[in-house]
């Protein structure tokens, strides 16, 4: 009787801590590296190039934030020394079917992200992208929340 009750709550705890979400980055850690594909199935790694990494984890803020980004024209990313990545773990293969030829016109590069565990670690609100700004030892310098719907891309590059 006292082993199973032992057994029960071990397991227990166990489990709850195999459960646990990731934890997020923070100022000062180094970013993960991170390895996708484009919306062209070109391989993508993120390496010390980037100065700022926005991430887009829900379909309707990532619309406003494509609309924003196509209307910047080509190269616009590219001089911000900035990556665009899109979380599409979660998007049904139908969806796929129509979303990937119309992504394929933008003027613009998109990661698409297909493993949640590749962002676990980038903290996410609701209805914004997440805007991480890397230094050049590649750790999170600041991390912030941009929305598209109603604010400039500006507020990224601050």
């Amino acid at each position: 009787m006292r082993f199973s009750v032992c057994w029960s709550v071990l397991t227990g705890f166990f489990l709850a801590v195999l459960s646990a979400p990731a934890s997020q980055l923070a100022i000062g850690d180094l970013v993960p590296v991170i390895s996708a594909t484009d919306q062209h199935g070109q391989s993508f790694v993120s390496t010390n190039g980037f100065q700022f990494i926005l991430i887009a984890t829900e379909m309707a803020c990532a619309k406003s934030a494509n609309q924003k980004l196509a209307e910047q024209g080509a190269g616009f990313l590219d001089r911000h020394h900035a990556a665009y990545l899109l979380d599409i773990h979660t998007m049904p293969g139908i969806a796929r079917f129509f979303a990937f030829p119309k992504m394929r016109k933008y003027p613009y590069r998109i990661i698409l992200v297909d493993k949640a565990e590749t962002l676990a670690a980038f903290p996410a609100h609701s209805g914004r992208v997440t805007v991480v700004t890397v230094s050049p030892g590649c750790r999170v310098e600041k991390i912030s929340f941009w929305d598209p719907e109603s604010e400039p891309m500006t507020v990224c590059f601050q």
